[in-house]
Order: structure tokens, then C-alpha cells, then sequence
């Protein structure tokens, strides 16, 4: 960029020169004339930016302002954010204490009781050689055979 251009205080930028003057990137620069908070003057189909070295300094200072008081609220969220960990860490403390006393017993399960049949309603069994009593053949056995 031309040497003088960064001295004149008013200054009459391309885009593209007056956001690599702020340091921003392009696409911020030409978010900010959109929204009209950057002074342009049009010339030929063609959008220059005045940049004024006084208004760029007074539009940062509320910036930092700003910036403390969001770090203020930051600290205050991670904050919440511990102690509420701390509670979930104490939960999780409670119930693990208590999985011992829930566990299900080592004992092998008793066979489930089935209740008498009635004779009026029993139906006779067939004594096909390999048919366990209460044992059912696999689907695909009765589908394919064997």
C-alpha cells in the first residue's frame, strides 16, 4: 500500500485496501458498508471507503469495554458449569456406592413354573423320536425339514 495513504488521516480506500488496514478480512469489510457503519463514496461503479484515524480509535475503545464484561459473564458461566459438575460427580458417587447392594444374586434363575395342564384340554404328544418335552424345534427345521 502507497506510504502515503497510511498517513493521511482521512484516507480514501479501495475495499479490499481498508480492510487490510483494520485487519479485517474482506467479506468483514464489505458487511460494514452494507450496513452503512463505514463512511463510502461511489465513484464510477466502483466503492471507496474514508477511513478516518480518529473514528477508528473511538469505534475500538467500547470494544474493550465490552470485552471485559463478556469475560465477566464467561466466568461466571464456567462457574455454574463446575459446581454443577460437582453435583453430578457427587450423584455418580452416590450411585455407584449402591451398585453392590443391587446386583442381581449369583444363584442360578429356578426354572419357571408352568401351570398343570387340565385333562379335559390336554392334547396328546406326538413320540416323534428326538422331540423334548418343552423344547420347540427351530423355525427353519418346521419350515425345511430335519
Amino acid at each position: 500500500m502507497d506510504e502515503r495513504l497510511r498517513r493521511d488521516p482521512g484516507r480514501r480506500l479501495t475495499v479490499d485496501q481498508a480492510a487490510d488496514q483494520l485487519g479485517i478480512s474482506m467479506d468483514a469489510m464489505r458487511a460494514r458498508v452494507k450496513r452503512g457503519t463505514v463512511a463510502t463514496e461511489r465513484e464510477g461503479g466502483r466503492v471507496y471507503v474514508l477511513l478516518d484515524t480518529a473514528q477508528d480509535t473511538a469505534q475500538d475503545a467500547p470494544h474493550t469495554d465490552r470485552t471485559a464484561e463478556l469475560i465477566a459473564t464467561l466466568q461466571k458461566q464456567l462457574e455454574a458449569e463446575r459446581e454443577a459438575n460437582r453435583e453430578n460427580r457427587r450423584i455418580i458417587a452416590a450411585l455407584t456406592s449402591r451398585i453392590p447392594a443391587i446386583e442381581a444374586p449369583q444363584e442360578p434363575p429356578e426354572p419357571p413354573q408352568t401351570a398343570p395342564e387340565e385333562p379335559e384340554r390336554a392334547e396328546p404328544r406326538s413320540d416323534v423320536p428326538g422331540a423334548q418335552e418343552g423344547v420347540q424345534r427351530p423355525w427353519w427345521r418346521r419350515v425345511f425339514g430335519g
